[in-house]
């Protein structure tokens, strides 16, 4: 397995690029389930540490760059190709992005035509000052992703944005993210596991400890159906090996649609 990423990697800059910044922000420590909780407490706010926001926008300054010349960035495409593929009517739709950060997914949508209605949130007050003042168009709210305050189907898209995978009480983002959807719901960005999991570990990541869920994917897609959403279609666009296990870890982004609909 290692050997095979290491060949995609020389075959891929944005791949590689992915990579390193993994390989720079792991160092993944497992949580015992007698820690959780405690563990969990202890990082609830580590999203909102005001270095944060500066520190990733650093990091990506270059992916958003080479898009916006219209090279590829599999992370960045597969949310795009995943709306685009099955939302008709799109540009028509309204769009809610979850855990925004600093809202730049919002210039990747807008630099390959997608030009739904976009509104960002966070739980992160110093990510929606970033956001706001770099995307001064569209629109940001501070948000907490287990319990949004806007009206149940306010939007006909809601994107979970790489934000799942932070969560502790992940089960109720989903449910908010479901109730707050008219029609679709997109978890970008998300690592599963096909044996193990649900695993959790502590992490550093733009200098701060933060806590990361690798999710197993049966229980994962079970739990989208529990809160009325059927999967509709998944795309793959990175791999690498899990930590203490013979196992990949696969990114993932789930386009789901409600079951009502």
């Amino acid at each position: 397995m290692n050997q095979f990423i290491r060949r995609l990697a020389r075959r891929s800059p944005s791949i590689h690029l992915a990579l390193s910044r993994l390989a720079a922000s792991s160092r993944f420590h497992k949580v015992r389930p007698s820690d959780l909780a405690q563990t969990s407490a202890k990082l609830t706010h580590a999203w909102q540490d005001e270095a944060i926001p500066s520190r990733q926008r650093d990091a990506i300054s270059q992916n958003l760059a080479e898009y916006r010349a219209g090279n590829p960035n599999p992370t960045f495409d597969a949310l795009v190709a995943i709306l685009v593929h099955n939302i008709p009517d799109l540009n028509n739709k309204t769009l809610l992005d979850v855990g925004c950060s600093g809202g730049y997914y919002s210039e990747v949508l807008r630099s390959r035509g997608v030009n739904a209605a976009y509104r960002g949130c966070d739980y992160s007050f110093p990510f929606i000052q970033l956001a706001r003042s770099t995307y001064t168009s569209e629109s940001f709210d501070v948000e907490d992703a287990t319990a949004l305050s806007y009206e149940s189907e306010a939007f006909d898209v809601v994107i979970s944005g790489c934000c799942l995978l932070h969560i502790p009480e992940y089960d109720k983002a989903v449910s908010e993210a479901s109730r707050v959807s008219r029609e679709f719901v997109v978890f970008h960005r998300t690592p599963v596991l096909h044996l193990a999991g649900p695993t959790f570990y502590t992490k550093t990541a733009y200098g701060t400890e933060m806590l990361e869920i690798h999710f197993n994917e049966q229980k994962l897609i079970r739990l989208f159906a529990r809160y009325g959403l059927k999967t509709v279609d998944v795309n793959t666009h990175l791999a690498t090996v899990e930590p203490g296990y013979k196992e990949a870890l696969f990114y993932k982004t789930y386009l789901c649609r409600k079951a009502n609909r």
